[in-house]
This record gives C-alpha cells, sequence and structure tokens, in this order.
C-alpha cells in the first residue's frame, strides 16, 4: 500500500522537527522544502539516516523544487519570518503574508486536492491567506494553534499541582495571540474544574503565562522561537486527518455563523478527519469568554482587512 505524502514547506526548526514526528509516528513519507534547497536535502538526509535506529520506514525527500510536492495530501505551511524579541506576532504581518501567498500558489498548482494546515504567524491571517490564495473550500484549510495553546496551559496547570499534564484537560479558543481565550469552565484536573483547585489569583498567572508562552521562549532563544511544541501539535492535525481520527481539537477554523462569527478564521473546537475539518463543534460558553472570543474576532479581522488591500 503506497504511503501518504505530506509536504512541509520551510525546513526550520519547526519544519525539521515535524518532519521527525511525522516519520516517528509512521504517518507518511515527507516532502522537506525549503527556498534553500541544500539546508532541506541536508536535514533530509539526516533525518533518512535516523531511520535504521529509530525503526522507521518512511522517508523524507529534500528539495527546492515545487513538482517534487505533487499529489501531496497534506500541505503544512512552516515558512516564515520567525520572531525576534520585542517582536509581536502581528508585526510579521507583510513580511509573512507575502511569503504564505507565494508558496501557496506554488504547493497547491501541483496538490490541487490537498489539504492545506498553517503554522507560520501571525496565525489566524495567514490562515486567511492560504484560503484566499489557494480557492480551496474551507473544511481544506486549517491553523495550527488552539492546540499548541491548550497544550501550554495543560502544562502550566500540571506544574502547578504538580500532576502529570495527560490528567489535565484544556481549551482555549480565538485569535493565536493576546486575545486567546483560555476557558476555565473547560478546564479540569481529572475532570474537576481546576477553578476548584487553584486561587482566582494563580489561575490568571497561569493564562497570562498561556498567553505569552511563546515570547517567554523568544526571549530565552534570543535568535528564533518555539519548535517542539507547534511541531508537535501539527503533527496531531495531520495524524488526525491522515487516519481519520474524528479528534476534537481546537483549529484555527474559517467560521459562517458558528459562535456567532462569520467570514473569519478563529481558534475553535473542530472534528478533524479525512475531510479536513468536518465540523465546528459549537459549546456554551460563559459570558466574559464570548465577550473575549468577540475581542479576539475583532483583533483578527484587523489584520484580515489589511491583507485584503494586498491580494
Amino acid at each position: 500500500m503506497p504511503q501518504s505524502k505530506i509536504t512541509i514547506i520551510g525546513a526550520g526548526n519547526v519544519g525539521a522537527s515535524l518532519a521527525q514526528q511525522i516519520l516517528a509516528q509512521r504517518l507518511g513519507d515527507v516532502v522537506l522544502l525549503d527556498i534553500d534547497g541544500d539546508l532541506a536535502r541536508g536535514k533530509a538526509f539526516d533525518l533518512n539516516q535516523s531511520g535504521p535506529v529509530l525503526g522507521y520506514s518512511g522517508c523524507v525527500l529534500g528539495t527546492s523544487d515545487y513538482p517534487d510536492t505533487a499529489g501531496s495530501e497534506i500541505i503544512v505551511i512552516t515558512s516564515g519570518s520567525p520572531r525576534k524579541p520585542g517582536m509581536s506576532r502581528d508585526d510579521l504581518l507583510k513580511i509573512n503574508f507575502e511569503i504564505i501567498r507565494t508558496v501557496t500558489n506554488k504547493a497547491v498548482a501541483v496538490s490541487p486536492e490537498a489539504m492545506i494546515i498553517v503554522v507560520t504567524n501571525p496565525l489566524d491571517a495567514m490562515t486567511y491567506t492560504a484560503l484566499k490564495v489557494s480557492g480551496f473550500p474551507k473544511h481544506r484549510v486549517a491553523g495550527m494553534a488552539g492546540i499548541l495553546d491548550s497544550s501550554r496551559l495543560r502544562h502550566f496547570i500540571a506544574e502547578e499541582l504538580k500532576v502529570s499534564a495527560q490528567a489535565v484537560e484544556a481549551m482555549v479558543l480565538g485569535g493565536h495571540g493576546d486575545e486567546m481565550v483560555p476557558c476555565l469552565p473547560l478546564t479540569r484536573m481529572a475532570g474537576v474544574p481546576v477553578a476548584k483547585l487553584l486561587s482566582s489569583e494563580k489561575l490568571e498567572k497561569i493564562i497570562t503565562r498561556t498567553r505569552h508562552g511563546g515570547g517567554e521562549i523568544v526571549k530565552l532563544l534570543r535568535s528564533g522561537s518555539a519548535y517542539y511544541a507547534p511541531a508537535a501539535s501539527a503533527a496531531g492535525m495531520v495524524a488526525a486527518v491522515l487516519r481519520d481520527e474524528k479528534a476534537v481539537m481546537p483549529c484555527a477554523a474559517w467560521l459562517m455563523g458558528e459562535y456567532g462569527h462569520k467570514d473569519v478564521f478563529l481558534g475553535v473546537p473542530v472534528i478533524l478527519g479525512r475531510r479536513g475539518v468536518e465540523r465546528i463543534v459549537e459549546i456554551e460558553l460563559e459570558q466574559k469568554d464570548e465577550q473575549a472570543l468577540r475581542r479576539s474576532a475583532e483583533a483578527v479581522r484587523e489584520l484580515c482587512h489589511q491583507i485584503d488591500g494586498w491580494l
């Protein structure tokens, strides 16, 4: 049986880490594409030479040529300018818009039936760019955001409670940025709402740290941004699609009236399966979370209005 073909655009830290996780999970073969073909080929050689030790049979092709990506089932876009100390996600808008527009045009020309997963920041606006440029139906374009934000929230809560992160459930909605919306009623440890386990002051500190989790890593790395957790989050989306898991995950999805918002990408719970975003799961939100989600949507719309002027 032929292996699934997954293209990763961008051979930087996120792209290479994602390729490794796809191979380790035996999800398929990878085409690792980068404008720097030697970088892509070098990382592909390194990953392929790990296979005999780690026991995976999938392989990576490093390239700078888009024809090598033809027939991909999934295209994951990680390419873009990384955040630098003092730079917000929104500062990246114009630079990364041009990158996403270019790579999307070239990739979909040879893989017209693929699903696109966007990882590049500012996430919601770049996912909007990919949708508009590709002309794909909305269920075949999604952004990786809420999974990463929810994972960070789970980790910080588990750290505070001194329990396994696997025992913590969390759901972070909204845009991937300072306006993200952690839903505390849906945040639980072994089924118990964390609001009953931690003081409101501690929870507020954890939420603030979650909102700025990416920036915290940028400051420590000094040159570059987070990549292990973003790659793991994207790998979870790839697995859900290729294995038709019908997994419920918070992803940036195109809303058509759900949660009271229309024509905007926003992080919400979705069912991910072979068709991509198969359904948006609507959950009842508290009034303050509804208001926070509205503010988040407005922030995303502002970025998308700028993009409309460039398209």
